[in-house]
């Protein structure tokens, strides 16, 4: 646990000091935020605020996610006086994790520096950002599903995934095949990666709300890691085969500290924005941490808010399409309660509820499911 600690500290220590900074270096460099002119008139004062703050929580939750490895392999964790056997050295969920974080990051700021460049909101095509997520899952998948191997320190010798749909552990009668997985997993990163980039449209409202996923995700990887069967054969149906629970928890706790760090800064008025090199980076890990931890069908319920949000633009599509008519006043569905006459703090505020909301019933089915083992 001081190792989870120290990585959150780590991480919002550094993003609190480097946010601020990376701002006045962006506004230099005249990296503003082209504001869409058919958004809300609102935002048209946002216009030329430093976008790509990504790229600094990027940064910070890596960095912070090494300086909890440094807490591991010089303080081991003892309980009752017995010397916990756990992994010190960097693991084949953590390099998989990390990857993904970074590359979908990349892909997101391709489109951030397009846009800045072309002073147009519109960055990369639809379908070329679509692409880059789908390599950097698929290669995410592939070494998840098929890679067994160890990495320094780490003698596990089992995949991050399995070939299995989970709920709060695997259910082995939903067997997709390896093969399965991977497309499955492709679909999961874009579709979380997008979510949250819909969900960016007001100042820190993503933020806040990928901040709470990932304290679930940490709180997830910690009790599996307490109660975890160490890669040997489950001795009960307590334990958790996870390959890497403990690491699940450090990337975690790194990431909701970066994003504590970072909303001081993107709260309303937002400072910063963190681009697309942010909302894709981290709605990809939120994704990732799911597979990893093996609580696939609870990522919906963690992500309740980015589901809602997705689900508005797809009504508002498939209506227009359909009928010629919206059902909202624009899409996604926080800019139609801003044209509704509601304040941007207030959509913020309450979605943050609906979020903590989704976070809260999933925490709850994920213990009730151990303590109906445990009964």
């Amino acid at each position: 646990m001081r190792a989870v600690i120290v990585a959150a500290f780590v991480a919002f220590a550094l993003t609190m000091a480097l946010t601020p900074l990376a701002a006045k270096l962006f506004r230099r460099l005249k990296a503003g935020q082209p504001i869409r002119t058919d958004g809300p008139q609102t935002h048209l004062a946002k216009a030329g605020t430093p976008t790509m703050g990504g790229v600094v929580f990027i940064f910070t939750t890596v960095l912070a996610y090494v300086c909890g490895h440094l807490v591991l392999m010089a303080l081991p964790e003892r309980v009752d006086g017995l010397l916990l056997n756990r992994p010190t050295g960097f693991t084949a969920t953590g390099i998989v994790l990390i990857g993904l974080f970074i590359s979908c990051g990349f892909v997101g700021f391709i489109d951030d520096w397009l846009k800045i460049r072309r002073k147009h909101s519109g960055g990369i095509s639809g379908r070329a950002k679509v692409v880059g997520l789908t390599i950097a899952a698929t290669i995410f998948g592939i070494v998840a599903v098929y890679y067994t191997g160890s990495i320094d320190t780490d003698e596990i010798s089992e995949t991050v995934a399995t070939p299995f749909v989970s709920f709060t552990r695997d259910i082995e009668a939903l067997d997709i095949t390896k093969i399965g997985m991977v497309v499955l997993i492709v679909l999961l990163v874009n579709a979380t990666a997008n979510g949250v980039n819909l969900t960016d449209g007001l100042d820190g409202l993503a933020t806040g709300a990928s901040m709470m996923a990932f304290m679930a995700f940490m709180i997830i990887g910690f009790w599996e890691y307490r109660h975890w069967c160490g890669g040997a054969q489950p001795a009960d149906n307590l334990c958790y085969d996870v390959r890497d629970p403990l690491e699940i928890a450090l990337i975690a706790g790194a990431a909701a500290g970066a994003m504590f760090g970072f909303l001081w800064w993107n709260t309303s008025p937002a400072q910063i924005f963190m681009g697309d090199s942010g909302s894709l980076s981290l709605g990809a890990l939120i994704a990732g941490l799911a597979i990893s931890s093996k609580t696939i069908l609870l990522l919906p319920i963690v992500g309740a808010l980015f589901v809602i949000t997705t689900a508005s633009v797809m009504i508002q599509v498939t209506s227009f399409k359909l009928t010629g008519r919206r059902v909202f006043r624009m899409s996604p569905i926080q800019h139609h309660f801003e044209l509704a006459g509601w304040s941007e703090v207030t959509i913020v505020v309450r979605f943050w509820i609906i979020a903590g909301i989704g976070v809260a019933i999933a925490l709850g089915f994920f213990f009730a499911d151990f303590l109906r083992i445990a009964g």
